[in-house]
Protein backbone atom coordinates (compact mmCIF):
# COMPACT_ATOMS: atom_id res chain seq x y z
CA UNK A 1 0.00 0.00 0.00
CA UNK A 2 1.36 3.32 -1.12
CA UNK A 3 0.09 6.50 1.30
CA UNK A 4 -0.27 10.14 0.47
CA UNK A 5 2.45 12.13 0.84
CA UNK A 6 0.42 15.04 0.83
CA UNK A 7 -1.81 13.67 3.73
CA UNK A 8 0.73 12.27 6.05
CA UNK A 9 3.17 15.26 5.79
CA UNK A 10 1.37 17.81 7.25
CA UNK A 11 2.07 15.61 10.91
CA UNK A 12 5.38 14.25 10.06
CA UNK A 13 7.32 17.53 8.55
CA UNK A 14 9.81 17.90 11.38
CA UNK A 15 11.21 16.37 10.61
CA UNK A 16 21.74 19.83 13.56
CA UNK A 17 39.19 25.34 15.82
CA UNK A 18 40.06 25.54 12.17
CA UNK A 19 40.57 21.96 9.80
CA UNK A 20 42.54 21.22 6.93
CA UNK A 21 40.65 20.98 3.36
CA UNK A 22 39.65 17.48 2.17
CA UNK A 23 41.49 16.02 -0.27
CA UNK A 24 38.83 14.36 -3.49
CA UNK A 25 35.99 14.84 -2.05
CA UNK A 26 33.14 13.52 -4.37
CA UNK A 27 30.02 10.68 -3.52
CA UNK A 28 31.64 8.56 -5.85
CA UNK A 29 35.53 8.95 -4.79
CA UNK A 30 36.18 9.84 -1.22
CA UNK A 31 39.89 9.63 0.27
CA UNK A 32 39.78 7.85 3.44
CA UNK A 33 42.67 8.11 5.49
CA UNK A 34 43.51 5.50 8.66
CA UNK A 35 41.41 6.77 11.25
CA UNK A 36 44.37 6.16 13.97
CA UNK A 37 46.13 9.07 11.97
CA UNK A 38 43.42 11.43 13.86
CA UNK A 39 43.00 9.33 16.59
CA UNK A 40 40.25 7.21 15.87
CA UNK A 41 39.99 3.10 16.16
CA UNK A 42 39.28 1.49 12.46
CA UNK A 43 38.21 -1.31 14.63
CA UNK A 44 35.48 0.61 16.85
CA UNK A 45 34.37 2.78 13.58
CA UNK A 46 33.17 -0.65 11.89
CA UNK A 47 30.32 -0.63 14.86
CA UNK A 48 28.53 1.98 12.80
CA UNK A 49 27.92 -0.43 9.86
CA UNK A 50 26.91 -3.19 12.60
CA UNK A 51 24.28 -1.08 13.55
CA UNK A 52 23.31 0.46 10.51
CA UNK A 53 23.01 -3.36 9.13
CA UNK A 54 20.64 -4.41 12.66
CA UNK A 55 18.48 -1.77 11.89
CA UNK A 56 17.84 -2.69 8.23
CA UNK A 57 18.12 -6.06 9.16
CA UNK A 58 15.12 -5.67 11.31
CA UNK A 59 13.28 -3.61 8.83
CA UNK A 60 12.88 -0.26 10.47
CA UNK A 61 14.88 1.43 7.47
CA UNK A 62 15.78 0.90 3.89
CA UNK A 63 19.03 1.88 3.76
CA UNK A 64 21.76 3.95 5.29
CA UNK A 65 24.59 6.34 3.84
CA UNK A 66 26.92 7.31 6.90
CA UNK A 67 29.96 9.15 6.74
CA UNK A 68 32.65 10.71 9.83
CA UNK A 69 35.15 13.41 9.39
CA UNK A 70 37.60 14.25 11.84
CA UNK A 71 40.40 17.61 11.28
CA UNK A 72 39.45 17.42 7.54
CA UNK A 73 39.99 13.90 7.10
CA UNK A 74 37.19 11.37 6.02
CA UNK A 75 37.91 8.20 7.98
CA UNK A 76 34.56 6.61 7.83
CA UNK A 77 31.74 6.78 4.42
CA UNK A 78 29.74 3.57 3.80
CA UNK A 79 26.76 2.92 2.00
CA UNK A 80 24.15 0.09 3.09
CA UNK A 81 20.45 -1.56 2.09
CA UNK A 82 18.42 -0.54 -0.34
CA UNK A 83 17.82 2.60 -1.73
CA UNK A 84 14.42 0.97 -3.34
CA UNK A 85 13.36 -1.72 -1.55
CA UNK A 86 10.45 -2.62 -4.09
CA UNK A 87 12.96 -2.65 -7.28
CA UNK A 88 15.45 -4.08 -5.10
CA UNK A 89 18.36 -1.25 -5.80
CA UNK A 90 21.18 -0.74 -3.80
CA UNK A 91 21.72 2.23 -1.29
CA UNK A 92 25.32 3.49 -2.74
CA UNK A 93 27.25 6.62 -1.78
CA UNK A 94 25.64 9.48 -4.19
CA UNK A 95 21.97 8.01 -3.69
CA UNK A 96 19.72 11.45 -3.32
CA UNK A 97 17.72 12.09 -0.43
CA UNK A 98 15.41 14.40 0.61
CA UNK A 99 16.64 16.62 2.81
CA UNK A 100 13.16 18.66 4.03
CA UNK A 101 14.43 20.40 7.50
CA UNK A 102 17.78 19.99 6.67
CA UNK A 103 17.44 22.65 4.49
CA UNK A 104 16.86 24.94 7.15
CA UNK A 105 21.22 25.55 8.00
CA UNK A 106 21.45 26.42 4.54
CA UNK A 107 19.00 29.37 4.84
CA UNK A 108 20.61 29.86 7.56
CA UNK A 109 24.04 30.31 5.87
CA UNK A 110 22.20 32.50 3.30
CA UNK A 111 20.94 34.91 5.36
CA UNK A 112 24.40 34.93 7.21
CA UNK A 113 26.06 35.58 3.77
CA UNK A 114 23.67 38.99 3.43
CA UNK A 115 23.98 39.97 7.17
CA UNK A 116 28.04 40.00 6.54
CA UNK A 117 27.51 42.35 3.57
CA UNK A 118 25.53 44.97 5.64
CA UNK A 119 22.44 44.67 4.25
CA UNK A 120 20.15 44.21 7.36
CA UNK A 121 20.78 43.44 11.20
CA UNK A 122 19.94 40.63 12.87
CA UNK A 123 17.37 43.41 15.14
CA UNK A 124 16.10 44.99 12.46
CA UNK A 125 12.11 43.56 12.06
CA UNK A 126 11.11 41.64 9.17
CA UNK A 127 8.33 43.89 7.90
CA UNK A 128 11.17 46.60 7.14
CA UNK A 129 11.94 44.00 4.22
CA UNK A 130 8.46 42.53 3.96
CA UNK A 131 5.67 45.20 4.57
CA UNK A 132 2.94 42.28 4.70
CA UNK A 133 4.12 41.30 8.42
CA UNK A 134 3.95 45.08 9.69
CA UNK A 135 0.27 44.51 11.84
CA UNK A 136 0.98 40.53 13.14
CA UNK A 137 -1.61 39.55 15.74
CA UNK A 138 -1.36 37.13 18.71
CA UNK A 139 -3.94 34.26 18.81
CA UNK A 140 -5.21 34.53 22.59
CA UNK A 141 -7.93 32.11 22.05
CA UNK A 142 -11.57 30.92 20.44
CA UNK A 143 -12.97 30.85 16.98
CA UNK A 144 -14.44 32.27 14.31
CA UNK A 145 -16.37 35.95 14.97
CA UNK A 146 -15.25 35.03 18.60
CA UNK A 147 -11.57 34.76 18.11
CA UNK A 148 -9.40 36.71 21.21
CA UNK A 149 -6.05 38.35 19.36
CA UNK A 150 -3.92 40.84 20.51
CA UNK A 151 -1.25 43.30 18.49
CA UNK A 152 2.27 41.48 18.00
CA UNK A 153 5.14 43.21 19.06
CA UNK A 154 7.34 43.42 15.58
CA UNK A 155 9.35 39.93 14.55
CA UNK A 156 12.93 40.33 14.09
CA UNK A 157 14.98 38.39 11.44
CA UNK A 158 16.82 37.01 14.57
CA UNK A 159 13.32 35.52 15.65
CA UNK A 160 13.04 33.88 12.57
CA UNK A 161 16.53 32.59 12.33
CA UNK A 162 15.71 31.06 16.19
CA UNK A 163 12.29 29.89 15.73
CA UNK A 164 11.49 32.09 18.33
CA UNK A 165 9.15 34.17 16.01
CA UNK A 166 5.46 33.04 17.19
CA UNK A 167 5.27 31.59 13.46
CA UNK A 168 4.13 27.68 14.03
CA UNK A 169 3.68 24.91 11.46
CA UNK A 170 0.58 23.82 9.91
CA UNK A 171 0.83 20.05 11.64
CA UNK A 172 0.83 20.93 15.24
CA UNK A 173 -2.54 20.62 17.23
CA UNK A 174 -3.13 23.80 17.73
CA UNK A 175 -5.82 26.18 16.82
CA UNK A 176 -3.41 28.39 14.47
CA UNK A 177 -1.95 25.05 13.01
CA UNK A 178 -5.81 24.63 12.01
CA UNK A 179 -6.31 27.63 10.44
CA UNK A 180 -2.68 27.45 8.06
CA UNK A 181 -4.40 24.79 6.81
CA UNK A 182 -7.80 26.23 6.22
CA UNK A 183 -5.90 29.32 4.32
CA UNK A 184 -4.15 26.88 2.51
CA UNK A 185 -0.34 27.69 4.13
CA UNK A 186 1.60 24.85 3.15
CA UNK A 187 5.07 23.67 5.09
CA UNK A 188 6.39 21.55 1.62
CA UNK A 189 5.20 21.10 -2.17
CA UNK A 190 4.26 17.77 -1.21
CA UNK A 191 1.09 19.54 0.12
CA UNK A 192 0.28 21.07 -3.38
CA UNK A 193 0.65 24.64 -2.58
CA UNK A 194 -1.85 26.76 -4.23
CA UNK A 195 0.72 29.95 -4.31
CA UNK A 196 2.53 30.56 -7.62
CA UNK A 197 5.32 31.70 -5.49
CA UNK A 198 7.09 32.74 -2.19
CA UNK A 199 5.66 36.33 -2.03
CA UNK A 200 1.79 34.96 -2.78
CA UNK A 201 2.73 32.57 0.02
CA UNK A 202 3.89 35.37 2.81
CA UNK A 203 1.07 37.77 1.87
CA UNK A 204 -1.10 34.31 2.89
CA UNK A 205 1.09 33.65 5.90
CA UNK A 206 0.16 36.76 7.43
CA UNK A 207 -3.50 36.35 7.66
CA UNK A 208 -3.14 33.85 10.22
CA UNK A 209 -2.17 34.91 13.79
CA UNK A 210 1.01 33.84 15.85
CA UNK A 211 0.89 31.54 18.12
CA UNK A 212 2.87 33.49 20.71
CA UNK A 213 4.38 37.04 21.32
CA UNK A 214 7.91 37.02 19.31
CA UNK A 215 10.63 36.18 21.63
CA UNK A 216 8.94 34.82 24.27
CA UNK A 217 8.63 31.20 22.94
CA UNK A 218 10.68 28.56 20.71
CA UNK A 219 7.95 26.99 18.85
CA UNK A 220 9.29 25.20 15.36
CA UNK A 221 7.71 26.69 12.34
CA UNK A 222 7.65 28.42 8.82
CA UNK A 223 10.31 31.25 10.27
CA UNK A 224 12.62 29.74 7.41
CA UNK A 225 10.51 29.97 4.78
CA UNK A 226 9.80 33.47 5.19
CA UNK A 227 13.57 34.00 5.40
CA UNK A 228 13.68 32.68 1.64
CA UNK A 229 11.32 35.03 0.72
CA UNK A 230 13.24 37.85 2.82
CA UNK A 231 16.55 36.42 0.26
CA UNK A 232 14.69 36.85 -3.26
CA UNK A 233 13.47 40.94 -1.94
CA UNK A 234 17.12 41.54 -0.15
CA UNK A 235 19.06 39.80 -3.46
CA UNK A 236 17.07 40.49 -6.17
CA UNK A 237 17.23 36.55 -7.24
CA UNK A 238 15.25 33.94 -6.81
CA UNK A 239 15.73 31.55 -3.07
CA UNK A 240 17.20 28.99 -5.62
CA UNK A 241 19.47 31.00 -7.31
CA UNK A 242 20.96 32.98 -4.79
CA UNK A 243 21.57 29.52 -2.76
CA UNK A 244 23.28 28.00 -6.31
CA UNK A 245 25.23 31.01 -6.98
CA UNK A 246 26.73 31.78 -3.35
CA UNK A 247 26.81 27.74 -1.56
CA UNK A 248 26.21 25.30 -3.79
CA UNK A 249 27.99 26.61 -7.25
CA UNK A 250 30.88 27.95 -4.77
CA UNK A 251 31.11 24.37 -2.44
CA UNK A 252 30.60 22.10 -5.76
CA UNK A 253 27.41 20.63 -4.30
CA UNK A 254 26.28 19.43 -7.77
CA UNK A 255 23.51 17.44 -6.52
CA UNK A 256 21.28 19.58 -4.40
CA UNK A 257 19.10 21.50 -5.30
CA UNK A 258 14.86 22.08 -4.90
CA UNK A 259 14.23 18.85 -7.52
CA UNK A 260 15.84 16.07 -9.09
CA UNK A 261 16.89 16.60 -12.49
CA UNK A 262 15.75 13.85 -15.03
CA UNK A 263 19.77 12.33 -15.56
CA UNK A 264 20.04 12.13 -12.00
CA UNK A 265 16.26 10.00 -11.03
CA UNK A 266 17.98 6.49 -11.33
CA UNK A 267 20.12 7.68 -8.04
CA UNK A 268 16.76 9.11 -5.86
CA UNK A 269 15.85 6.64 -3.01
CA UNK A 270 12.45 6.10 -2.41
CA UNK A 271 11.10 7.27 0.98
CA UNK A 272 9.17 4.91 3.35
CA UNK A 273 7.01 5.43 6.43
CA UNK A 274 6.58 2.59 9.43
CA UNK A 275 3.69 0.19 8.20
CA UNK A 276 0.87 -0.61 10.69
CA UNK A 277 2.13 -4.34 11.37
CA UNK A 278 5.57 -3.73 11.60
CA UNK A 279 8.01 -3.11 9.05
CA UNK A 280 8.15 -0.45 6.51
CA UNK A 281 5.62 0.79 3.65
CA UNK A 282 6.65 3.26 0.25
CA UNK A 283 5.63 6.42 1.03
CA UNK A 284 7.39 8.65 -2.14
CA UNK A 285 8.34 6.20 -4.97
CA UNK A 286 10.71 8.07 -7.14
CA UNK A 287 8.96 7.30 -10.50
CA UNK A 288 6.10 9.33 -9.45
CA UNK A 289 7.42 11.82 -6.64
CA UNK A 290 6.52 15.18 -6.94
CA UNK A 291 10.51 15.90 -6.91
CA UNK A 292 11.05 15.10 -10.14
CA UNK A 293 9.86 18.89 -11.23
CA UNK A 294 11.21 22.26 -10.22
CA UNK A 295 8.87 23.18 -7.39
CA UNK A 296 6.69 26.31 -7.29
CA UNK A 297 8.12 27.07 -4.14
CA UNK A 298 11.72 27.30 -3.06
CA UNK A 299 11.18 26.46 0.40
CA UNK A 300 14.21 27.55 2.93
CA UNK A 301 12.45 25.43 5.89
CA UNK A 302 11.75 21.45 3.75
CA UNK A 303 12.71 21.70 0.00
CA UNK A 304 15.91 20.59 -0.65
CA UNK A 305 17.52 17.27 -1.82
CA UNK A 306 20.97 16.34 -1.75
CA UNK A 307 23.61 13.55 -1.54
CA UNK A 308 25.62 13.08 1.76
CA UNK A 309 28.97 14.14 -0.72
CA UNK A 310 27.04 17.51 -0.48
CA UNK A 311 25.83 18.07 2.30
CA UNK A 312 29.78 17.13 3.94
CA UNK A 313 31.19 20.13 2.05
CA UNK A 314 28.60 22.06 3.53
CA UNK A 315 28.93 21.11 7.07
CA UNK A 316 33.27 21.09 7.07
CA UNK A 317 32.63 24.67 6.04
CA UNK A 318 31.29 25.32 8.99
CA UNK A 319 33.93 22.98 10.86
CA UNK A 320 36.32 25.18 9.25
CA UNK A 321 34.89 28.37 10.97
CA UNK A 322 33.48 29.49 7.27
CA UNK A 323 36.05 28.42 4.41
CA UNK A 324 36.12 24.77 2.25
CA UNK A 325 38.66 23.68 0.06
CA UNK A 326 39.73 27.45 -0.36
CA UNK A 327 36.76 28.98 -0.70
CA UNK A 328 35.27 31.19 1.83
CA UNK A 329 31.58 31.44 2.27
CA UNK A 330 31.24 33.13 6.03
CA UNK A 331 33.39 34.78 8.16
CA UNK A 332 34.89 32.77 11.11
CA UNK A 333 33.07 34.72 14.02
CA UNK A 334 30.20 34.64 11.89
CA UNK A 335 30.15 30.76 12.06
CA UNK A 336 30.66 30.53 15.89
CA UNK A 337 27.85 33.13 16.56
CA UNK A 338 25.60 30.77 14.13
CA UNK A 339 26.68 28.08 16.25
CA UNK A 340 25.99 29.22 19.78
CA UNK A 341 23.53 29.22 21.38
CA UNK A 342 20.82 32.11 21.30
CA UNK A 343 18.19 31.44 23.57
CA UNK A 344 18.33 33.81 26.76
CA UNK A 345 17.90 32.54 30.72
CA UNK A 346 14.24 33.13 30.55
CA UNK A 347 13.54 30.43 28.37
CA UNK A 348 13.10 26.61 30.17
CA UNK A 349 16.18 24.57 30.05
CA UNK A 350 13.89 22.17 27.81
CA UNK A 351 13.16 24.76 24.93
CA UNK A 352 13.15 21.87 21.90
CA UNK A 353 10.77 19.74 23.98
CA UNK A 354 7.74 20.87 22.17
CA UNK A 355 9.35 19.07 18.60
CA UNK A 356 11.16 16.30 20.31
CA UNK A 357 8.45 15.37 23.01
CA UNK A 358 5.91 15.49 19.28
CA UNK A 359 8.61 13.01 17.94
CA UNK A 360 8.41 10.43 20.53
CA UNK A 361 12.43 11.75 21.90
CA UNK A 362 10.78 12.68 25.51
CA UNK A 363 12.20 16.33 26.97
CA UNK A 364 15.22 17.84 25.26
CA UNK A 365 17.14 18.55 28.42
CA UNK A 366 20.51 20.18 27.80
CA UNK A 367 19.92 21.41 24.23
CA UNK A 368 19.57 25.12 23.15
CA UNK A 369 19.11 27.06 19.62
CA UNK A 370 21.62 28.41 17.11
CA UNK A 371 20.83 30.03 13.85
CA UNK A 372 18.75 27.53 12.04
CA UNK A 373 20.10 24.68 14.10
CA UNK A 374 20.05 22.82 17.61
CA UNK A 375 23.26 23.55 20.28
CA UNK A 376 24.26 21.23 22.77
CA UNK A 377 24.24 23.55 26.09
CA UNK A 378 25.05 20.67 28.68
CA UNK A 379 25.81 16.61 27.23
CA UNK A 380 25.12 14.75 30.41
CA UNK A 381 21.46 15.93 30.58
CA UNK A 382 21.49 16.05 26.96
CA UNK A 383 22.17 12.04 27.32
CA UNK A 384 24.95 11.62 24.57
CA UNK A 385 29.07 12.04 24.69
CA UNK A 386 28.89 14.77 22.19
CA UNK A 387 30.86 18.00 22.90
CA UNK A 388 29.02 20.88 24.20
CA UNK A 389 28.20 23.30 21.59
CA UNK A 390 27.57 20.64 19.23
CA UNK A 391 25.77 22.04 16.25
CA UNK A 392 23.17 19.66 14.28
CA UNK A 393 19.51 19.58 12.44
CA UNK A 394 17.90 16.92 10.56
CA UNK A 395 15.04 16.10 8.23
CA UNK A 396 11.68 14.60 8.59
CA UNK A 397 12.81 11.36 6.39
CA UNK A 398 15.66 10.78 8.98
CA UNK A 399 18.98 12.27 7.78
CA UNK A 400 20.86 14.17 10.51
CA UNK A 401 24.12 15.88 10.44
CA UNK A 402 26.57 17.94 13.38
CA UNK A 403 29.65 19.42 13.46
CA UNK A 404 31.64 19.34 16.75
CA UNK A 405 34.53 21.99 16.64
CA UNK A 406 36.00 21.15 20.10
CA UNK A 407 36.46 17.36 18.71
CA UNK A 408 36.95 18.86 14.69
CA UNK A 409 34.46 16.26 14.03
CA UNK A 410 31.45 16.12 11.45
CA UNK A 411 29.50 13.53 10.95
CA UNK A 412 26.17 12.38 8.80
CA UNK A 413 23.66 9.61 8.75
CA UNK A 414 21.13 9.60 6.21
CA UNK A 415 18.00 7.34 5.42
CA UNK A 416 14.60 7.70 3.81
CA UNK A 417 12.27 6.81 6.97
CA UNK A 418 9.34 9.48 7.28
CA UNK A 419 8.71 10.53 10.40
CA UNK A 420 12.08 10.85 11.56
CA UNK A 421 12.44 9.88 15.28
CA UNK A 422 10.71 6.39 14.58
CA UNK A 423 14.31 5.29 15.58
CA UNK A 424 17.07 6.50 17.18
CA UNK A 425 18.57 6.04 13.87
CA UNK A 426 20.97 9.84 14.74
CA UNK A 427 21.72 9.15 18.39
CA UNK A 428 23.36 5.30 17.51
CA UNK A 429 25.07 7.21 14.84
CA UNK A 430 26.64 9.77 17.56
CA UNK A 431 27.55 6.95 20.22
CA UNK A 432 28.72 4.25 17.56
CA UNK A 433 31.53 7.60 16.20
CA UNK A 434 32.39 8.98 19.89
CA UNK A 435 33.17 5.74 21.11
CA UNK A 436 35.66 5.68 18.37
CA UNK A 437 37.78 8.41 19.62
CA UNK A 438 40.32 7.66 21.23
CA UNK A 439 42.56 10.84 21.12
Amino acid sequence: MVLSVKKLLPKLLFGLCVSLPFVGVTASSVELIKPESVGMSSERLDRINDGMKKLIKENKIPGAVTLVARRGKVVHFEASGLRDVERGLPMEKDTIFRLYSQSKPVTGAAIMILFEEGHFLLTDPISKYLPEFSNMKVYLGGSGNKMRTEPAKPITIHQLLTHTSGLSYPFFQSPVSKMYAEKGIVASNSEGPTQKNLKEWSEQLVQVPLVAQPGTQWNYGLSMDVLGRLVEVISGKSFGEFLQTRIFGPLNMKDTGFYVPGNKLERFAANYTPALKGGMQLLDDPATSPYRKAPALEMGGSGLVGTVGDYLKFAQMLANKGEYNGVRILGKKTVEFMTSNHLTPGFPDDPLSSLFGMMGSGRAWGVGFGITGSVVTNPATAGLPVSKGTYSWGGAATTHFWVDHEEELVGLVHTQLLPDGTYPVIQLMQVLTYQALVD
